[in-house]
């Protein structure tokens, strides 16, 4: 087998800075895009090329500079990101010029990372280096391991047509649940969602109140709630639940996409609903399971070989593109992930 070429490093690269901080809608003045010198790795750190990178919500909350459970991005300075890219210096040992590594410094065409926070990939894993940006690791932990779905249940996603919703309709069929209905922002997505992945009904926000739509759409109610959204999705939910329901809360689009409120969602939950029917709540993260990687990484490429899975995205090319990525991320024109090629 011929040694890896690793390609001659440049002086200088490309990284995106918050130009400003968001109020309202998210637009091209909230980005600058400098070029500076291809940062030295110190002792400890590896320099990777990086490839590709993706674009969540969560970013746009993370522009506003409010109170959130994890940094805001820093003005002036370059904001950062799940990225996939090649190992091209590594003095701190443990890596190979030539690797490919995952890491949280996307926005940037090189990042001088810890080595601590670089994951080795393996590049036979999956059929494409896009695939190992998914969002399906969220999915799978939240269904499997917080809701913990069982055959026949009935299970609602809300927000199924984003990164992890998109994902969540095949996993909850996959871990056999009899009824998937999931939640999306126009009729053509949700269109889409029942034609190729994995959904039995959808309901569309703005087409009438959303209790009423579930359930028409769960008429024997939920068993399994996987929610990316709150608010209203959240309390239409609970008003369906059946006894014993197991609800995972993973996001808050409702406040992400839109106004200047950042992670704050705020919403009215019965009590008496929970406690007489025996709902269970439980909060995921994925870093909270640093196992769950290499377990989701098996499953999904297993699925994507046989073709009982898909990974639906948007791949926008050019470091250039990251910002009008993220935008259109929150203007909700994608299904799926959404990637930027570097």
């Amino acid at each position: 087998m011929s040694p890896t070429v690793v390609p001659a490093i440049p002086a200088v690269h490309r990284e995106v800075r918050l130009a400003d901080r968001v109020e309202g809608e998210l637009t091209a003045r909230h980005f600058t895009i400098a070029e500076v010198p291809v940062p030295e790795p110190r002792a400890g750190e590896v320099l990777v090329r990086n490839r590709l990178m993706a674009v969540t919500a969560v970013m746009r909350s993370q522009m506003t500079g409010i109170r959130l459970p994890m940094p805001s991005f820093v003005l002036g300075e370059a904001l950062w990101g799940a990225a996939v890219g090649e190992v091209v210096a590594a003095p701190g040992g443990g890596f190979t010029p030539g690797d490919l590594v995952q890491h949280p410094c996307g926005w940037r065409e090189f990042a001088a990372v810890d080595a601590s926070r670089v994951r080795r990939l393996d590049p036979d894993a999956l059929p494409t280096a896009a695939a190992h940006l998914s969002q399906g690791a969220t999915a799978w932990g939240a269904l499997r391991r917080a809701a913990e779905v069982r055959p026949g249940d009935t299970v609602f996603i809300s927000g199924a047509a984003g990164g992890v919703g998109s994902m969540a309709g095949q996993l909850a069929r996959r871990l056999g649940a009899g009824r998937v209905v999931g939640s999306t922002g126009s009729e053509r997505k949700a269109a889409r969602l029942r034609a190729e992945l994995g959904y039995d009904d959808t309901i569309v926000r703005g087409a009438g109140p959303i209790e009423r739509q579930l359930r028409r759409a769960a008429p024997g109610g939920i068993d399994v709630l996987l929610d990316t959204v709150g608010g209203e999705q959240l309390t239409a939910a609970l008003a369906v639940a059946r006894p014993d329901a197991r609800f995972a809360l993973v996001g808050a689009l409702s406040s992400q996409l839109g106004g200047d409120r950042g992670d704050i969602a705020p919403v009215e939950l019965d009590p008496g609903l929970i406690i007489t029917r025996r709902v269970a709540l439980r909060g995921f993260g994925l870093h909270a399971h640093p196992d769950l990687p290499q377990e989701w990484t098996k499953e999904f490429g297993q699925g994507l070989r046989e073709g009982t899975l898909v990974f639906p995205h948007a791949l926008l090319k050019g470091i250039e593109q990251a910002p009008q990525a993220l935008r259109e991320l929150t203007q909700g024109r994608h299904i799926g992930a959404v990637l930027v090629a570097l």
